[in-house]
């Protein structure tokens, strides 16, 4: 994948756009916390880093099909960058700040919206799924490694250095996009319409299609396998632990995804993945219930990073999303259902964290692990009598074996432009075995 120019210049775009999103809600929390002394202010403004999502997901995701990606995408991070330095201003006002914070964040579901549209059209096939695992990973690591840096650099430069610092990351990021991604045409025409009768359209096309709705909702049951990193502090120190206690939990649900994602999208094959999509969901929430029989803190991290590695389905959930979902709808499509998860997360950890008060955190993350597993089991079977996987009555075996070729063989040309039928994957069947992609 490193030998595509286009991927190697998105890669980075990520890398320091995620990283840069964390060192500024990092300094801005710091900031506001030095001149309020109150806690419950500069958790409104950490908060305020999240809450653009609702409005970014649903009103500016399209923006990533009525106009050129590459456009949208250094567009954003210039906007992103000259915010970010306003906010590094002397005597900015407070709530100037929180304002300026949530702009800044605003953008960032139209830019990721974007990125993940033009994606399948620079790497088709075996190489979109790969690329998406490490884009996913490197994501992942960047947020955590931009957090900590975040930390480092107020403690040694100051706040607004750090903020400056930031800046440049977006700047930089536009740069990477600009000159090492070519120029493709916007994919839909100018939309008419209000943007609220946009946001109502793509809330039917992800919702009104069955198949659509059941992979938007596997892939949002991360909320109830990632509830640990949420209530951390509390569950370890009923273990008699601290802060680095916590921060472990943290580094192996990080490090596990990181390392089962890769693998888990070079060794198994396109149709295997899909096949195993549903069990790997419920086993991702099922594992946590273990916690119910309170093992220690190694137990512990030996169970969450188990949950984390099983987590590596998402990747065909994302494959199978992209099949499904027009060229010209794509980029809503994806705000939305990232615009959901973001949401659903957020309300997760308060939720949990609130359980928290009335009832051990390992009865919490047990209870929320075997409602996810009970969930992922509905939606797994509801997906397999929708899914070429499955077949239909009265169908027979080879059929059925053709038509998941066909769907298979239809994923591994997305943005190739390549006509795929069942005739030119029939004549493939006629041969020993299937091997898709």
């Amino acid at each position: 994948m490193f030998t595509v120019r286009e991927f190697r210049a998105l890669w980075l775009s990520v890398v320091l756009s995620a990283a840069g999103d964390r060192l500024a809600l990092v300094a801005l929390a710091v900031l506001v916390y030095e001149r309020t002394r109150s806690p419950l202010l500069a958790a409104v403004a950490y908060a305020a880093g999240y809450l653009p999502w609702v409005i970014g997901g649903l009103l500016l995701p399209d923006l990533a099909d009525r106009y050129p990606r590459r456009t949208v995408m250094v567009a954003c991070d210039a906007i992103r960058a000259l915010v970010v330095a306003a906010m590094a201003w002397p005597g900015t006002p407070m709530t100037a700040l929180v304002l300026l914070l949530f702009a800044a964040t605003m953008f960032a579901p139209p830019f990721e919206s974007a990125r993940s549209s033009i994606t399948p059209g620079i790497l088709a096939g075996e190489r979109y799924a790969l690329g998406t695992a490490v884009i996913q990973t490197t994501y992942l690591t960047a947020e955590v490694a931009g957090a900590a840096a975040g930390g480092a650099a107020v403690a040694f430069l100051g706040v607004r250095p750090s903020l400056l610092i930031d800046a440049v990351t977006f700047a930089v990021s536009g740069l990477l996009i600009g000159l090492g991604t070519r120029a493709r045409p916007a994919v839909a025409a100018p939309a008419r319409e209000s943007p609220l009768a946009r946001a109502a359209a793509g809330l039917r096309l992800v919702f009104g299609d069955r198949a659509l709705r059941t992979l938007v909702l596997l892939g949002w049951l991360v909320v109830f396998y990632t509830v640990p990193q949420g209530i951390a502090a509390p569950y370890v120190a009923r273990l008699g632990g601290g802060p680095v206690a916590a921060g472990l939990v943290l580094a192996s649900t990080s490090l596990a995804t990181a390392v089962g994602t890769p693998l888990f999208t070079r060794f198994v094959s396109p149709r295997r993945r899909l096949s195993l999509m549903g069990p790997l969901a419920a086993a991702t929430c099922a594992t946590l219930i273990l916690t119910a029989l309170r093992p220690g803190l190694a137990v512990s991290l030996v169970i969450f990073s188990v949950s984390a590695a099983a987590g590596s389905h998402q990747i065909a959930i994302n494959t199978a999303f992209v099949v499904r979902v027009p060229d010209n709808r794509r980029g809503q499509a994806f705000g939305i259902a990232g615009m959901g998860l973001v949401v659903a997360q957020g309300t997760a950890f308060v939720a949990a964290g609130a359980a928290a008060e009335i009832m051990t955190p390992a009865v919490v993350i047990a209870v929320w692990g075997g409602t996810g597993a009970v969930a992922a089991v509905a939606l797994t079977l509801s997906w397999r009598r929708m899914s070429p996987l499955s077949g239909r009555p009265g169908r027979s075996a080879r059929a059925r074996v053709k038509e998941a070729a066909c769907a298979v063989a239809r994923w591994a040309n997305v943005g190739s432009g390549l006509p795929v039928s069942s005739s030119t994957v029939g004549s493939s069947l006629d041969s020993s075995s299937v091997r898709p992609a």
